[in-house]
């Protein structure tokens, strides 16, 4: 027997709070447990970074999407690969909101917070809200462990945690007992830990467990028994839920029915969304996709998909360094392939020659960038969006390259097949600026059918395509569609499409290396002229009342804070507008109209105003910049504050 109650349209996207305090409907079921059905839940995993909280945060986050509810993550992980045990470096966390609804952010503060250790609960208890519900590890509450995070006396027993619903649970010593029949010693039993607290989870929250044991049977399939005890684990923490007086309510968090189109959906996260929107261009282009690339935090999970996808003509060259897997991938685009080299920021200042002389070849070429915070190696594992103005002058010399910028997880995909289009209509590098918190977190992905997708295939040059005054029929790579400005592509071994390549400047139409001012000057403004004309979608802008004076400006990973913040501010009657850039050069050719239509502009970004500066500058708009560079998202609770205070302001 269950009964439901809707929370506040307000507080539909992550306002944090205890589920009980907001949907207090419950009804006994007929083992004397109660359930109550609640319409969305932030859970937060809390653990040392060996133990395993991104795999458990996972394997909970693939049973909700397959269960049908929407869902963001926000994977959380320190930088060491192995940091000290029990510090608070070392915490690693994985938070994932799921829902009946709609929603667009992992949400601001956790509804239940698992924590694993005294390092877990001091690192996270600050976003936890009162009467929120703790699961803490107790047998790892003992003085040494305690005394690393500075804690004199034990959270729980001293009453600071009077506030929250605690349940104190052995998780170790219930593992190890769970698994006394293996023969595993107390430290490999240990490991098993994090399923122990998966299927407590997973009972508590009505989640399916046959994908887990599937999971688990495949990825130790070399180690059987290791296997079985991680199923055995998972499966003694589910029956403690059904079991122990201390848990006498489980959830139930209902599919997401009206939140998605009809359609085949999976769990997605951005790198590997962007992975297969690359696949999917080179397909659409039918054209080999190369990647050459060398592993940089947050990247690296690009390099790894398409490395499997071999039968797709995809070919992978992990290279020595960033200026190396650069130089492979323009060599390859120079070949007649779809060339893509991944990395993030201090790998793009590696590069920067290379993308320059990538504007000289006019050959087309994607970058992807998924930003991190900096600068120089700054914080490999955190998110930033600091690279906006890298990405548009970062280079010597005038050097424009159009810049994509996906604004969720499951956008990753569009966005590089629009990223490709560009490169290839227009014969030209292209930046697609990704960031950590789109790449690591993940959302539902509505499947596309492969006939919806653009038709990117694009024609070499097979013959002279100039005639001299004499009659002669010649090749000039250089000679210029006069609707793109996108000079020939002639693959290296075509018959009398011989030309020459390299970085210094060349002769309009000839090719030839020339250093006539004049040329110059014509050439730098064609290349320009070439940037400025590519075609991009108009702006759309969210303004349901039209009463609006106020526009919130966002880009790339703002888009679900930014999103959330705006629902709730019109729940309460505020009027708000909203837009948001895909493209950031060009700039869609509306946003200036757009811009001055409204009183006042607000454009929150994690950096120090880069799109606001850009929007000064270029449009004389007096934009407002809300700025946040912590390693982490916005939050919506906090935008909305901000926006509002803009509002009255």
């Amino acid at each position: 027997m269950t009964s439901q109650v809707s929370s506040p349209a307000e507080q539909a996207d992550g306002a944090g709070g205890s589920i009980g305090e907001q949907r207090s409907a419950h009804a006994p079921d007929g083992a004397g447990k109660e359930i109550r059905r609640v319409d969305r839940v932030i859970i937060r995993f809390a653990g040392d970074s060996g133990d395993g909280m991104q795999l458990t945060g996972d394997r909970f986050t693939s049973e909700t999407a397959s269960f049908g509810n929407d869902l963001s993550t926000l994977p959380n992980f320190p930088a060491e690969i192995r940091a000290p045990a029990g510090t608070l470096p070392g915490v690693s966390s994985f938070q994932l909101h799921f829902a009946d609804h709609d929603i667009l952010t992992p949400g601001d503060a956790p509804n239940v917070l698992v924590a694993m250790n005294p390092a877990a609960l001091k690192a996270n208890i600050a976003d936890v809200p009162r009467g929120a519900e703790i699961i803490v590890n107790t047998d790892e509450f003992t003085k040494r462990p305690m005394a690393k995070v500075g804690y004199a006396t034990s959270p729980l027993e001293d009453g600071s945690l009077d506030a929250y619903r605690v349940h104190g649970v052995p998780l170790t010593t219930l593992t190890v007992e769970a698994l006394k029949d293996f023969g595993l010693s107390r430290k490999e039993a240990e490991r098993s830990k994090n399923m122990f607290a998966l299927g407590l989870l997973s009972w508590m929250y009505h989640r399916p467990t046959e994908n887990t044991e599937k999971f688990l049977r495949q990825k130790f399939a070399k180690k059987p028994d290791i296997a079985e005890a991680n199923i055995v684990a998972f499966r003694a923490g589910w029956n403690f839920g059904e079991t122990t007086e201390d848990f006498a309510v489980s959830y139930e968090v209902a599919p997401a029915t009206k939140a998605f189109p009809a359609g085949t959906y999976r769990n997605i996260s951005g790198n590997l969304a962007l992975s297969y929107g690359l696949i999917a261009a080179a397909r659409q282009a039918d054209l080999p996709l190369y990647l050459g690339s060398y592993p940089i935090t947050p990247a690296s999970d690009i390099l790894h998909e398409l490395s499997r996808h071999k039968n797709f003509g995809v070919r992978t060259f992990q290279a020595e360094d960033e200026i190396a897997g650069i130089g492979a991938a323009l060599g390859a685009a120079f070949g007649g392939a779809l060339g893509v080299t991944t990395t993030s920021g201090p790998g793009v200042a590696l590069k920067s020659e290379t993308i320059g002389l990538a504007v000289s070849l006019e050959l087309p070429l994607l970058i992807v960038d998924i930003q991190r915070g900096g600068p120089s190696t700054g914080l490999p594992t955190k998110t930033e969006q600091a690279d906006l103005l890298q990405a548009m002058y970062g280079r010597n010399g005038e050097a424009p390259v159009p810049i994509v910028a996906p604004r969720t997880a499951a956008d990753c995909f569009d966005a590089a097949i629009d990223a490709a289009r560009i490169a290839l209509t227009y014969r030209t590098p292209v930046f697609l600026l990704s960031d950590g918190y789109l790449a690591n977190g993940s959302e539902p992905w509505r499947i596309p059918d492969v006939a919806d997708l653009p038709d990117l295939r694009t024609r070499f040059a097979t013959a002279p395509n100039h005639t001299l005054a004499d009659g002669t029929e010649v090749f000039w790579p250089y000679k210029r569609d006069p609707e793109t400005l996108a000079r020939p592509w002639a693959v290296p071994g075509t018959p009398g499409l011989e030309h020459r390549i390299g970085g210094i400047e060349k002769q309009d139409g000839t090719g030839n290396i020339s250093y006539d001012p004049a040329n110059h000057d014509h050439m730098v403004r064609t290349r320009q002229a070439k940037i400025d004309g590519i075609t991009v979608p108009d702006l759309e802008v969210d303004d349901p009342t039209g009463t609006a004076r106020t526009l919130v400006l966002g880009w790339g990973s703002t888009y679900g804070p930014i999103t959330a913040a705006v629902r709730r501010l019109r729940a309460q009657g505020t009027a708000i507008a909203q837009t948001h850039l895909r493209h950031l050069n060009p700039f869609p050719r509306n946003l200036e109209e757009v811009l001055k239509r409204y009183d006042k502009v607000v454009v929150p970004e994690m950096n120090l105003g880069q799109l606001a500066t850009l929007i000064r500058a270029k449009y004389l708009v007096d934009a407002q910049s809300y700025n946040q560079v912590n390693g982490m998202p916005f939050k919506a609770e906090q935008l909305a504050t901000v926006l509002k205070e803009a509002i009255n302001d």
